[in-house]
């Protein structure tokens, strides 16, 4: 079962069949409304997955911001919080401290942290990481290629888009809100650590 919480404007509950899901997104839309400012935002959707429905979440891997390479297969057995970002995108600017703060707060509770940082060059991305203090690695993926890996499993064209992956490396929980609060987060991940999500 996949529950959705809209999170905007009316923070309702509502329960979606895997059925619909895999429907609407067979018609082409994600769930995401388009925007005059250069991004496409998410629609204040919060998505969780019992562990029963959960599928595997893909292998993530390309360049860092250096040029080295990384996968998200380094963290097989962790907590994976894949955030996709941009330095010229307002609401990412604005969720970068929640996620900061988490990712320093969950480092030792065998969480990890990943960016994908699209339409972004590698300076402008590594000057934005350090102004908001992000210290966690991030793929460079200008065209957003790396995104399609979720085709088929809570896919999103929203920036931002947070995914959590449980420890068994399926996606638990998908996040398209423009607000997102390290309160939030942290509820989710530890919801995700103790089989509740």
């Amino acid at each position: 079962m996949i529950r959705t919480i809209h999170s905007r404007p009316t923070h309702l509950r509502v329960l979606v069949p895997v059925a619909v899901l895999a429907l609407l997104a067979a018609c082409g839309g994600t769930g995401n409304r388009g925007t005059t400012t250069g991004f496409v935002s998410g629609d204040g959707t919060i998505v969780t997955v019992k562990a029963a429905d959960r599928k595997m979440a893909p292998v993530l891997e390309g360049d860092d911001l250096d040029g080295k390479p990384i996968t998200s297969a380094t963290y097989a057995g962790k907590i994976l919080v894949v955030n996709v970002w941009g330095s010229w995108c307002p609401p990412c600017r604005a969720e970068a401290p929640a996620l900061t703060k988490v990712s320093d707060e969950y480092a030792s509770k065998n969480v990890q942290f990943l960016g994908i940082a699209v339409r972004d060059n590698d300076a402008a991305a590594k000057s934005f990481n350090r102004l908001k203090g992000v210290n966690y690695p991030s793929i460079s993926d200008y065209y957003g290629k790396t995104l399609l890996g979720f085709g088929r499993n809570l896919p999103s064209q929203a920036i931002p888009t947070t995914w959590i992956f449980d420890a068994k490396g399926r996606v638990a929980v998908r996040i398209m809100t423009d607000g997102l609060t390290a309160g939030t987060l942290s509820g989710l991940i530890d919801d995700v650590q103790a089989g509740r999500a």
